[in-house]
């Protein structure tokens, strides 16, 4: 590693960056964001998946994360299963000659080590363990930060979750089942740490006045499909989350209340304009948020929240409105159970609009004192945050910890 006071240090960013998923920009911002206040020496850039936005909103230069630009579309022709095979081969030359550029590569947050929505391994797990492996090759340290894992039964995607958490050179969680689900595949988690989601290191909004009981509720929506072994049961599960859903917001607006639809990736809107249309009514309304910041906005002005998506809940929750979760992973239920919201939980699989509406009621009853909590809960992940900077300083910067050191020391 080569200290700041002689050459940059060369940190790379990798993952599905920019790419449509709110959730996962945030945990780069959250990255980012520690970089310049603690390494403003670093030189950074990217490879992701859509390089335009983070180039454009983050100001760092970045490389497309496939060579093969239908890498996401099914693949039924000829061409284009051909396109797909020998992008395999060149991204394993490109990720690896980008790995040998850097010092230091970091994963930034997100759900790379689990396959709790739909998930083939010849995608993202494929490209995790070329960087992985490349990382190994070219003595370059990987580190996977505050990521999150989950059991998978795909055997493929199992092997290469678990080659990659092992080839990394650091690794940190954003919660203890995702540590369990890592070290139930083989990997020695004895030195690894779990902190609250990167998320929470993201700029705090001011909280907004509670509005009263008939104030505005904000629901976040997904486009659900249910897990990586839900396949056949797709439609299914899909048509269940839309029509309880619907209902549920049906029955807020008959009661008078405001609504307002939100989402965390780009796919989400055909079931805004889902809901839209079934409802038809001037009190749902539909926001346009680009960021994580503007979903905390969104929110913040909020009596309560209805989510989905994980990070649709860590924006309410950081905001501190009181938030029921539509759970479709364990990931989600360990964060309410963090923030103390545990009782707060509903099943996205089986969404039920007269049991969702009861949880509903009885969290707004609870209000004044969740909100309270959620303040205390704020205050101890803010302070959990630092802590895992100061640990990533030590693991991936030693020459550079250690000048930070001296400095301090000659200041006292």
């Amino acid at each position: 590693m080569t200290s700041g006071d002689e050459t940059p240090v060369r940190v790379g960013v990798f993952g599905l960056l920019g790419s449509g998923n709110l959730g996962n920009d945030g945990s780069l911002e959250a990255v980012l964001g520690y970089l310049r206040a603690e390494h403003p020496e670093a030189v950074v850039d990217a490879l992701c998946g859509g390089p335009e936005v983070v180039v454009n909103r983050y100001g760092i230069p970045a490389t497309r994360l496939h060579w093969y630009r239908g890498e996401y579309r099914t693949a039924s022709r000829a061409g284009a299963i051909a396109g797909k095979g020998l992008g395999k081969l060149v991204d394993a030359v490109r990720t690896a000659a980008w790995v040998r550029r850097h010092d230091v590569v970091i994963v930034p947050g997100m759900g790379v080590l689990e396959a709790t929505l739909p998930l083939r391994p010849w995608g993202f797990p494929y490209s995790l363990f070329l960087l992985c492996a490349s990382g190994r090759l070219f003595r370059t340290r990987v580190a996977l930060v505050g990521v999150g894992a989950a059991p998978i039964g795909n055997r493929p995607t199992r092997a290469l979750v678990r080659w990659s958490a092992r080839l990394a050179a650091y690794r940190s969680y954003r919660d203890a089942q995702s540590r369990d689900a890592i070290r139930e595949m083989g990997v020695d988690t004895a030195r690894d740490e779990v902190y609250p989601d990167l998320a929470f290191a993201l700029p705090t909004l001011p909280a907004s006045a509670p509005s009263g009981p008939a104030g505005p509720v904000c629901v976040g929506v997904m486009d659900f499909h249910g897990g990586n072994d839900d396949r056949e049961r797709a439609e299914e599960i899909h048509r269940r989350y839309l029509d309880g859903t619907t209902r549920f917001v049906r029955t807020l607006v008959e009661d008078g209340r405001p609504v307002r639809l939100v989402t965390g990736d780009e796919c989400d809107a055909p079931v805004v304009a889902a809901i839209l249309d079934a409802v038809d009514s001037p009190l749902v309304t539909a926001a346009e948020a680009a960021s994580l910041a503007d979903l905390m906005k969104e929110m913040a002005a909020a009596e309560t929240v209805v989510a989905t998506r994980y990070h649709n809940l860590i924006c309410a929750l950081k905001v501190g409105t009181p938030t029921l979760a539509l759970s479709y992973a364990a990931k989600s239920d360990a964060l309410m159970d963090r923030m103390g919201l545990d009782a707060y939980c509903h099943p996205a699989r089986e969404v039920d609009a007269d049991r969702l509406l009861e949880q509903f009621r009885a969290l707004e009853k609870q209000s004044a004192q969740l909100r309270r909590t959620l303040a205390e809960r704020n205050l101890v992940a803010a302070r959990q945050l630092k802590d895992q900077f100061t640990t990533l300083t030590a693991a991936l910067f030693p020459a550079t910890d250690h000048a930070n050191a001296r400095t301090r020391q000659e200041t006292q």
